[in-house]
């Protein structure tokens, strides 16, 4: 019997018929409905015809996560006075329950995704709703764009719903309309309750997260909060965390504390996750740990109070290391707010909020989309599968990162999912249909027909939901812990093998045992990360063939004696050289070839190390040096590279700099700082960046560090004067080495600083009227005037003006010190020299 009153109590009840209407017209709408109005359960009952509203239709409801798939559907056929199954049915990886009565279907994103490859009109579905799109899971939105490319191409009957508690209405609404304009956007007002805010900062500074990382200071803080709330406020307690092991430690930490503690999560075991969704009517009071999975996908009946650490887990990828995983980040100002909005779904509540209210403003307003920030490998099979393999086609709210996209389809050539153009290949669609990463879409294939589908399939499902970390770091025995495990974990694992088997049996071509536990775990991690295969450098460092470090953890771990690992599970703390293992198993290095095949290579190497250039005849796997020996011709090419190296790391002082090349260069600088082109830059980068062009010949000859001491600098310099445009011929006239001084001396310029420099004794200047001027007569040349002894008497830049007002005083007080030199009255007449006056009188 349907439950008219509780349909009744529920407030997106007055929002349908404007829904009804946009989609009778539109085909698309966004919902806007606050958390408990009902968007997730009564809406797609409508839809279908179910309350007496409308046609019977056929509706499919796509959420971000298996227990929301699972609550919905079990919500609706309460509403219904139905089980699960009938009139509503759910689809979640590896359970389905349907039947031939089945109106409204909700499934994962995921598994809507896989619906749509494998059919994309959808044939009989006439309204898809995709609820809590606000969240921007990547499966999410490229069901979106696959949806509309659907409506425009083969079924514009298709009716469209994007549903939200709180999201981008604008954005979503112009992505829905498309180009004949928004699609309208229908707003349900929620029943909320007021939501006291408690602000609840640690006393003393906590490490902020990083990697997986939370302080444990932080979480004996939550626990402490959750403690406070329990002794100030009335009501069950709602508490988010970012994670399972965060949520295992806090628990830990509230034994004692007088009411049931209950752990949601998506690994959650389902009779738990159902107790938790029923409620208690005994009046006992609970407190229920959950990830961010309960900020918005479900009801948790009976919650009076939030405690909110304000982190949460989200996709990571490190492009540059190849590494994806999961990281520890700040809940957005959005989640914090729907955290704290569970506290007032059934009465007024209380949040409390474990940061400084100081914080709270500089938090993101919103979390990062994925498509942003995660793995794009399986989003890049997708678009590949669906015939955009550039993904420019779809309409997406957030383009994908145009590097993530291109290492995305680099890992995808390399495991033969899509062609040299990106298309998807037979096996590339098949793989999109196992459900799985493209990674472990290859090591479940692959691996099949090496040692039997079976264990393949058990090692894929480990590598597919990470064991839990009381399993260890060996993925050989945590296999054999799965097997024998009557843990929740070992339940799941079971379930996924048996599907992973199935569709991986017609692959294993009737192989059905392996070479053994550990060699088969390390087979099937290496097939599915082969830049992860890597071999050990000593006390517990590894180097994997991406080129990055990696690093066992405890002491005790026992892969440390390994001489080669494959790398499955591994993230990199922050401002860490090296990643930190998670997961690895032992392999030989037969392995790694077969599995890294396409990262061996051999070949010459030439470079510049410690000083000088080394020659070798190295192969490897990929950063990985398997074997190398000395090189007694190498390629002249890669020789030239290697000297060039050299000068560009370690710099010009490789070489031979004389006084007369120095002053080549500076006078060089001094033309192309006053006059410009056609003089060339002679500064350090710009030198090191033509370095093939001035010093060719020289690196061509150059077999060593030895050579280039030997080089002449100045000589090779002069290569670059403006030898074509016939300037270079003025070399000489514009920056004169010399000048000759009226006592016939020639003095050198020194062109080191600012200005140029005479150095010379006043005395051999004696009648000359103007001070001497370079490059065309533009820069004057300074003077610097020396007594007898060549110590600085004066500077000028004007002689004129010095014989007039300065030589006066300089004579005054050198005459006495140097009588045995001509001092004349008037030194504009004197005749010059550069000898004694008595040397002068003896002719």
């Amino acid at each position: 019997m349907i439950r008219s009153d509780a349909l009744a109590r529920l407030p997106v009840r007055t929002a349908l018929p404007a829904l009804r209407e946009a989609l009778d017209g539109a085909g698309t709408a966004v919902l806007c409905a606050p958390p408990g109005t009902g968007k997730t359960t009564l809406v797609p009952l409508d839809l279908a015809g179910l309350t007496g509203a409308g046609p019977a239709r056929r509706v499919l409801v796509a959420e971000p996560r298996r227990i929301a798939a699972r609550a919905a559907a079990r919500r609706m056929a309460w509403l219904l006075g139905e089980r699960v199954g009938e009139t509503v049915g759910f689809t979640v990886r590896g359970e389905r329950r349907v039947g031939p009565r089945t109106a409204v279907e909700v499934v994962t994103t995921g598994v809507l995704l896989q619906r749509l490859q494998r059919d994309p009109e959808l044939a009989g579905v006439a309204v898809v709703v995709l609820d809590e799109c606000h969240e921007r899971h990547l499966d999410a939105d490229t069901c979106a764009a696959f949806l509309l490319d659907v409506r425009e191409t083969l079924r514009p009957e298709l009716r469209l719903v994007a549903a939200s508690a709180t999201t981008d209405a604008e954005g979503w609404a112009r992505l829905l309309g498309g180009s004949g304009g928004p699609a309208p956007v229908v707003e349900a007002a929620g029943v909320s309750h007021p939501v006291e805010t408690v602000w609840a900062p640690p006393e003393r500074p906590v490490r902020p997260p990083h990697g997986m990382r939370v302080d444990p200071a932080q979480l004996a803080h939550v626990a402490a909060v959750v403690r406070r709330a329990l002794r100030e406020q009335s009501g069950d307690v709602l508490c988010f965390l970012p994670g399972v092991g965060e949520i295992g430690r806090v628990a830990g930490q509230l034994a004692g504390v007088g009411a049931e503690v209950l752990q949601v999560h998506g690994r959650a075991p389902a009779e738990v996750q159902d107790a938790v969704l029923a409620g208690r009517g005994d009046g006992a009071r609970r407190v229920v740990l959950a990830t961010s999975v309960a900020e918005s996908s479900l009801t948790v009946p009976g919650v009076r109070v939030v405690v909110d650490s304000g982190l949460a887990r989200v996709p990571r990828m490190d492009h540059a290391r190849g590494l994806s995983a999961l990281a520890t980040v700040r809940a957005s100002q959005a989640a914090a707010r729907q955290r704290a909005g569970r506290a007032g779904r059934e009465a007024p509540g209380v949040a409390y909020r474990c940061w400084p209210e100081a914080e709270d403003g500089r938090l993101p307003r919103f979390p990062d989309p994925e498509i942003k920030v995660a793995d794009l490998t399986a989003f890049a099979l997708q678009a590949a599968c669906w015939g955009d393999p550039q993904a420019a086609g779809l309409a997406l709210l957030d383009a994908p990162p145009a590097g993530a996209l291109a290492a995305a389809r680099e890992v995808l050539t390399a495991v033969g999912a899509v062609d040299a153009d990106g298309r998807a290949t037979g096996r590339g669609i098949r793989m999109a249909r196992l459900g799985l990463h493209p990674r472990l879409g290859r090591a479940l294939l692959d691996g099949a027909r090496e040692i039997g589908a079976r264990r393949a399939a058990e090692v894929v499902a480990l590598l597919s939901e990470e064991p839990p970390r009381a399993y260890g770091d060996d993925l050989a025995a945590a296999w054999r812990t799965a097997r024998r495990g009557g843990d929740a974990y070992a339940a799941r694992w079971r379930q996924e093998a048996r599907r992973l088997e199935a569709v991986a049996g017609e692959a294993d071509g009737g192989k059905q045992a392996g070479a053994g536990a550990d060699a088969d775990a390390g087979l099937i991690a290496a097939l599915a990360f082969p830049e992860r295969v890597a071999r050990a450098r000593g006390g517990g460092g590894f180097l994997m063939a991406s080129g990055t470090g990696a690093e066992l953890g405890g002491e005790g771990s026992p892969l440390r004696e390994a001489s080669w690992l494959a790398v499955a599970v591994a993230d990199r703390p922050v401002a860490a050289a090296s990643a930190r293992v998670r997961l690895a198993a032992v392999i030989d290095e037969a392995t790694a070839r077969t599995a890294a095949g396409a990262l061996y290579s051999s070949g010459e190497e030439v470079h510049w190390s410690d000083g000088d250039v080394v020659a070798r005849s190295v192969t490897r796997l990929g950063a990985i040096e398997l074997s190398s020996r000395p090189l007694g011709a190498p390629d002249p090419v890669l020789l030239r590279g290697a000297v060039a190296e050299g000068l560009r790391r370690e710099g010009l002082g490789l070489l031979r700099w004389s006084a007369g090349a120095q002053a080549v260069r500076q006078r060089m600088a001094f033309l192309h700082r006053e006059m410009g082109a056609p003089w060339p830059d002679v500064s350090d980068a710009a030198l090191l960046e033509r370095v093939e062009e001035w010093l060719g010949v020289e690196l061509d000859r150059a077999r060593r560090r030895a050579d280039l001491e030997r080089v002449d600098a100045g000589q090779a310099l002069a290569r670059l004067l403006p030898w074509a445009s016939g300037e270079a011929a003025r070399f000489e006239e514009l920056a004169p080495e010399r000048i000759e001084v009226p006592s016939g001396s020639r003095i050198r310029i020194d062109y080191g600083g600012e200005q140029p420099v005479l150095a010379v004794k006043l005395q051999e200047l004696f009648g000359w009227q103007s001070s001497p001027r370079v490059a065309d007569g533009r820069v004057p040349v300074l003077v610097h005037l020396l007594s007898p002894a060549g110590r600085p008497a004066a500077v000028t830049a004007d002689l004129a003006s010095f014989w007039r007002e300065g030589y006066r005083a300089v004579r005054a007080e050198l005459r006495g010190r140097y009588p045995r030199h001509p001092w004349p009255e008037d030194p504009s007449a004197a005749a010059p020299t550069r000898h004694t006056s008595a040397r002068l009188r003896r002719g």
